[in-house]
């Protein structure tokens, strides 16, 4: 019996300060399939800040998921709400970002070490909206990473209503390893993965962590519900024209670099006109050439002119011609 096609079968990770709107934007030309995430955004800046910044998106960028950072399960909620007006498909929580900013706020991978609150969160998140509710996690932090902590992390949080948990498959250093570090230094452990998967067959698990080609998206799929992949996606975002054939069976035409760079033109004089600055949409673009021949005189023309005053999507139709010489 074929395996069915779940929308998560390919996702593009949330990346902090790189999948804003704009990214999210030029991915979808690329991938009509791929499920995306927001930037993590955080409770605070949500109900103390503009909603409306943080939120707001393009409606061809769905299917579209939002990422919370926070640990009190009344504010989660209450942005959860928000998250659900405006009209994501899903509301996920972060347990796997490592990065200080994150454990002084008391959140991210640091909430793996109570697991009671994670699944309270969850509950309260899932009482306030009908979409779904999921989580991203790490395979375990510091010391705490047997099999049996994070077998009893999933049991309690599922327990609370999450049917979707997205795992990074290494462990996060609290201390001792920037975010960085701590994406390339931990060992990859995919078998703890298989073995949850194994374990709670009901649930949909999707792996995330050092994916680099669609091949072995494949093989991941083989044993898990659906993989993400970040920064290989973010430095060879071309990776998307694959997808929607290898993971969705939709077989449409695939356009071409220069052809997805002309898609996005109308969309560039759009965002221009409401004051974007052209270097806040083409810094996406930077890789988009990678390894073709003139990929670096595209990346250099756009760096050096993209931030430039009053330049517009004429800097990107030079950059363009610079790859056919």
């Amino acid at each position: 019996m074929p395996k069915i096609i779940t929308p998560r079968k390919f996702c593009v990770a949330p990346m902090l300060d790189w999948t804003d709107r704009h990214c999210r934007y030029f991915y979808r030309l690329l991938s009509k399939h791929a499920y995306l995430y927001t930037e993590m955004i955080t409770t605070g800046a949500l109900l103390h800040g503009d909603r409306n910044r943080f939120l707001q998106y393009h409606p061809d960028e769905n299917p579209l998921a939002c990422q919370l950072g926070g640990s009190n399960p009344q504010d989660l909620a209450a942005c959860a709400k928000m998250v659900e007006d405006y009209g994501y498909h899903e509301v996920n929580l972060n347990v796997g970002c490592p990065s200080d900013r994150v454990q002084n706020g008391r959140f991210g991978a640091c909430l793996m070490a109570t697991p009671e609150l994670v699944a309270e969160c969850l509950s309260e998140m899932n009482r306030a909206v009908s979409i779904p509710v999921t989580v991203k996690c790490r395979i375990g932090i510091d010391n705490q990473d047997s099999y049996e902590a994070l077998h009893r992390f999933i049991t309690l949080v599922s327990e609370a209503g999450c049917r979707m948990f997205i795992i990074h498959a290494r462990k996060a250093w609290l201390s001792g390893l920037s975010p960085k570090e701590n994406r390339e230094i931990p060992p990859l452990r995919y078998d703890v993965v298989y073995r949850i998967k194994k374990d709670f067959p009901k649930l949909e698990i999707i792996l995330n962590g050092g994916v680099r080609s669609l091949d072995q998206a494949l093989v991941i799929n083989n044993e898990v519900d659906g993989v993400m992949v970040g920064r290989e996606v973010y430095q060879n975002p071309y990776l998307l024209a694959g997808v929607d054939e290898l993971f969705y069976r939709d077989f449409h035409a695939i356009k071409s670099r220069e052809e997805i760079v002309e898609a996005l033109l109308p969309y560039v004089d759009e965002q221009l006109k409401q004051g974007v600055r052209l270097y806040s949409i083409a810094r996406h673009l930077l890789g988009l050439f990678h390894g073709v021949p003139g990929a670096r005189s595209w990346r250099r023309h756009i760096s050096e002119n993209a931030t430039k005053q009053g330049v517009d999507q004429n800097t990107l139709l030079k950059a363009l011609d610079l790859i056919s010489r």
